[in-house]
């Protein structure tokens, strides 16, 4: 995983399916606490923390399973399972 990283940054979102999977479970871990809420906003800080496109990641963790989202889009929250 730290081959991913530069200074504590993402230094690119991989393309292959597997090590993306790996990374977005790690950001999840890292990143979100297991029980509570987050706005947009407090995720895109979040994850802006480790790389500035911080809507792709948003997405990728939505589309994987590990955040899910309100369907108005106004909260998130780390998943109970992943897949």
């Amino acid at each position: 995983m730290s081959d991913l990283f530069s200074g504590g940054r993402l230094v690119a979102i991989p393309r292959k399916a597997a090590r993306r999977e790996q990374l977005l479970a790690h950001l999840t871990g890292t990143l979100f606490a297991p029980d509570r809420e987050y706005s947009e906003p407090e995720v895109n800080d979040a994850l802006r923390t480790v790389h500035e496109d911080c809507s792709a990641l948003r997405r990728h963790l939505i589309t994987s399973g590990h955040l899910t989202r309100t369907r108005d889009g106004s909260s998130y929250r780390r998943a109970v399972t992943t897949r």
